[in-house]
């Protein structure tokens, strides 16, 4: 079989590429090791910035987004005993959009099959060949076959543990990492928010972020130890912990209710360099990974492959390869952006070490002055809500 642009991943980066390349007039496979069940309903990232809900809208997948997604204009931070409200859209004239990253799945797949896009699911043993010549070829097996997809360039989007990056022949690749010494206990709960807008709360036991799916289903996080065993923390426990983080401000209380799903999450920034080598792009997960207190990493998937489809495009429509060329380092000055804003949220926010009071002080001095100057909120707020070009 043969086609322009083979995609590997039908996440969010995958599939919205295969849209964004339909739309231009340019055929796509998309390759998924995943049943489409799992990809539509694994849960995943929540906050859309104000620049990917505009991509969405633009690109006709915005009706159930502006029906179902939650718009906020501000979050806030909880600590010593207060609550501090950043404005995000009085300071910025833009917002943030809660709507889950499964929810952008579905609607990816649903505009895809509407209008007969090749996605194919639970495909095993991918191999990516001849990425340095002008004829790649994706091997496969599917439903007991193997098979073969031509192509002219292939798109990685299959996330860091998928074959894409691996294809590089080594040394072409730098990986820039950091581990963090905390993970997220995260949940899911029937139990509708008690907040109108995220709440980050700085707590001497742990960080514990409140956030929100819909107006009947709470999701919440508590900082623990990246060994932790989620079989020690059963229900009672985990909302007591919560309790404890968030209930700090007189008179607000936690709402509870039956725990849907629970799963530990460790947190890693990740840079690879470049994004491309030859026929092979590479674009989300597969090549950077950030810690989730700063929610940029749906948001930096879809600025990808903007820029990969746009790139695309210019070569088909036109012959250039200016835009492919550049695609790595334009995408990486956005990648290094959100990199910072998330390294900068959460060493602000978690409790770092627990034996250096020199080290909580000057956090809770960040925090009294992030919350007080109007210049250190709105640099807050812009990087938050997604800077328009970087």
């Amino acid at each position: 079989m043969r086609t322009q642009v083979g995609i590997v991943g039908a996440g969010p980066a995958g599939l919205l590429l295969s849209h964004l390349l339909h739309r231009a007039g340019i055929d796509s496979v998309v390759l998924e090791c995943r049943s489409r069940e799992y990809v539509e309903h694994r849960i995943r990232a929540g906050v859309l910035e104000q620049g990917s809900v505009d991509l969405l809208r633009r690109s006709g997948l915005g009706e159930r987004l502006d029906r179902e997604g939650l718009r906020h204009e501000g979050i806030e931070l909880r600590f010593g005993g207060a609550a501090h409200r950043i404005a995000m859209t009085e300071l910025t004239g833009r917002a943030i959009t809660v709507y889950g990253q499964q929810e952008v799945v579905k609607d990816l797949i649903a505009a895809r099959t509407a209008v007969g896009g090749d996605l194919r699911f639970e495909v095993e043993d991918v191999r990516l060949d001849g990425l340095d010549s002008d004829a790649p070829v994706i091997r496969y097996r599917h439903q007991g076959r193997d098979e073969e997809l031509h192509c002219d360039f292939v798109a990685g989007c299959d996330g860091s543990h998928g074959v894409s990056r691996p294809s590089v022949p080594a040394g072409v690749l730098t990986e820039y990492d950091r581990s963090y010494p905390f993970a997220w206990l995260g949940i899911l709960a029937a139990a509708p928010p008690a907040t109108e807008e995220l709440i980050y709360a700085h707590h001497e036991r742990g960080f514990a972020l409140y956030s929100m799916r819909s107006p009947e289903i709470s999701r919440l996080y508590l900082q623990v130890d990246p060994e932790t065993d989620i079989a020690q923390w059963p229900d009672e426990r985990i909302w007591a912990e919560l309790r404890t983080r968030l209930e700090t401000v007189p008179g607000w209380t936690l709402n509870t209710g039956p725990i849907l799903e629970k799963s530990v999450t460790g947190m890693r920034s990740l840079v690879v360099e470049p994004m491309r080598w030859r026929r092979l792009f590479l674009a989300g997960d597969a090549v950077h990974i950030v810690p989730p207190t700063g929610a940029k990493g749906m948001n930096l998937a879809l600025a990808d492959v903007t820029l990969l489809g746009d790139a695309f495009a210019a070569w088909y429509r036109e012959g250039r390869d200016d835009l492919l060329d550049a695609y790595s380092d334009t995408a990486l000055r956005r990648v290094w952006r959100a990199q910072h804003f998330s390294w900068w949220m959460t060493s602000l926010l978690h409790r770092l070490r627990t034996d250096d009071p020199y080290e909580a002080k000057l956090q809770l001095s960040t925090l009294r002055y992030v919350t007080s100057s109007r210049a250190y909120a709105t640099s807050l707020a812009e990087n938050y809500v997604g800077l328009p070009e970087v």
